[in-house]
């Protein structure tokens, strides 16, 4: 097969409809565009979703969903972070540890520890908060919370 023997599928191109060459050619005069308006009119339409100075739906619809001012204060760290933060730190962990281990970003004001991944060493953390299970996880580790 040659790029110069290809050709489309047969049916699959439809010949544009040439309007406003005479009435017997079926979109003459008109051209399929109606009498007068806005719609029969060259050059622009309305922009989308405009509706002829009726309110427009997606301002006639309540607004949803919500956006947190805390969320982009707040940070969660794994068990398996917390335990490498500790590994570096003496066994202690605190909020100043976790954005030095970059763990978090500078913004984060509290940080909790959630658990997934898992803990064998004890560690100290100070001041961060702990999900119920990731808070058995360590102390069951032998870790504590002060």
């Amino acid at each position: 097969m040659k790029l110069n023997s290809m050709s489309p599928a047969e049916g699959s191109k439809k010949t544009a409809r040439r309007v406003g060459r005479g009435a017997s050619a079926g979109q003459g005069k008109t051209c399929g565009r109606g009498v007068k308006g806005q719609r029969a009119r060259k050059g622009g339409y309305h922009k989308v979703g405009f509706e002829g100075g009726q309110m427009p739906l997606q301002r006639r619809l309540p607004k949803m969903g919500f956006n947190s001012h805390v969320k982009p204060t707040r940070g969660e760290i794994t068990l398996d972070t917390l335990a490498k933060i500790a590994a570096s730190n003496d066994g202690a962990v605190d909020l100043a540890a976790v954005k030095k281990a970059s763990a978090v970003h500078a913004g984060i004001e509290k940080v909790k520890v959630i658990l997934s991944g898992s803990i064998s060493a004890a560690v100290t953390v100070r001041g961060l908060a702990a999900t119920k299970g990731a808070r058995a996880a360590i102390e069951a580790a032998g870790g504590k919370f002060e």
